[in-house]
């Protein structure tokens, strides 16, 4: 996972420690060189004095006194210490040189543009012109991509235990997303993990207009236990999510799980659509699903999503198969909203909830 960005932030880490550390010790040497001289112990010519008479006792006593040892030369000791503990700077013009090669490199990797100025930006008033030693320039510029990292990144809240909190059940979670991201399968993950907590839940198909979409939904219900509610194809979304919440109160069940027809963002009538539901739904929690590997057309989706309902938290699919990890970091980012899960595969376990030191693990920083 995200091999393509790890590998491509460690090089470009590495190069430019690497560029700082040998241009300070081009400039540093003549330095040393006058450190040593001034610290050179001269050696000044000694007086000669008048012999003066010894009697024999104290003749044999100079004679078996042990010989001082020679000056110690401190400029050499000097130098071979500070050889090994000096410290150097990385100036603006060392990382302006690389700032360009670092935006291109998060550009590519599917990281949002605005997400790339505000890391570089940060990165550069975290590390320049502070003193760093030698042996730890790169450990440094791990350790600040990672502060940024987790700055960046919106804490996600643990849907389980606001179900489990709220008083007036049930609680209703709105699902919305564009076509083929994976929605109504990641809709189906939820209702199995909340199912495995000891949460009780009905599903709604409020997607009816998608050919065999009723009929999924009510596979995947079957599959893992758990009751669908539906109409006919052609039926008002909203109607099928408002029928889904009385039976869950009807019934005493903790939560409604409605799944919605996949809508372009581009599509205005079929936003406005999805705001109906959310007029008469009244969701606890909106959640948009996006597919990881569509880079920043997902950012975008979830933008306009945002925009349009109002989310609350999102869910990337296929994050198992994203080499370059720029959607899950940006993302969250652009709608101040948290990644809440990573779909990691088809089977109904294959979801981990969001974890931000996870991720940046994963990044191999």
């Amino acid at each position: 996972m995200f091999g393509k960005l790890k590998d491509k932030l460690k090089s470009w880490t590495k190069k430019l420690s690497k560029e700082t550390e040998e241009k300070e010790e081009t400039i540093a040497e003549p330095e040393k060189e006058e450190v040593v001289k001034e610290g050179v112990i001269e050696e000044k010519p000694i007086e000669k004095e008048e012999p003066q008479k010894q009697d024999a006792e104290s003749l044999v006593k100079e004679i078996k006194k042990e010989p001082e040892s020679p000056p110690k030369k401190e400029g050499s000791l000097f130098r071979s210490i500070t050889s090994k503990i000096s410290k150097v700077k990385i100036t603006e013009k060392d990382f302006e040189i690389y700032s360009e090669e670092l935006e291109m490199l998060l550009l590519e990797n599917n990281v949002a543009l605005e997400v790339a100025e505000k890391i570089i930006q940060e990165l550069k008033e975290k590390i320049i012109g502070k003193e760093l030693l030698k042996k730890e320039i790169e450990s440094e510029i791990q350790d600040a991509f990672k502060e940024i990292i987790r700055e960046i990144l919106i804490e996600p809240f643990d849907l389980r235990e606001k179900i489990k909190e709220k008083k007036d059940k049930p609680y209703v979670v709105l699902f919305c997303g564009i076509n083929g991201t994976g929605k109504t399968t990641s809709v189906a993950k939820i209702a199995t993990q909340l199912k495995e907590s000891g949460i009780s839940c009905v599903l709604a198909a409020a997607d009816t207009f998608r050919a065999a979409s009723i009929e999924q939904l009510k596979k995947h219900g079957e599959k893992i236990g758990v009751k669908v509610v539906a109409q006919n194809y052609g039926a008002d979304p909203a109607a099928v999510g408002f029928d889904a919440i009385s039976y869950a109160k009807k019934n005493k069940i903790d939560c409604v799980l409605i799944d919605t027809a996949g809508r372009m963002h581009t599509a205005k009538n079929l936003v406005q659509e999805i705001e109906k539901i959310s007029r008469v739904c009244k969701p606890d929690t909106k959640i948009f699903v996006g597919e990881a590997l569509t880079g920043n057309d997902a950012i975008e989706q979830a933008r306009t999503f945002n925009f349009s309902v109002g989310i609350d938290g999102i869910i990337l699919t296929k994050s198992d198969i994203d080499e370059k990890g720029g959607t899950s970091l940006s993302v969250g980012y652009v709608t101040k909203k948290p990644i809440l899960y990573w779909g990691t595969g088809q089977e109904y376990d294959k979801i981990e909830v969001f974890d931000k030191e996870k991720f940046i693990e994963r990044l191999g920083l």
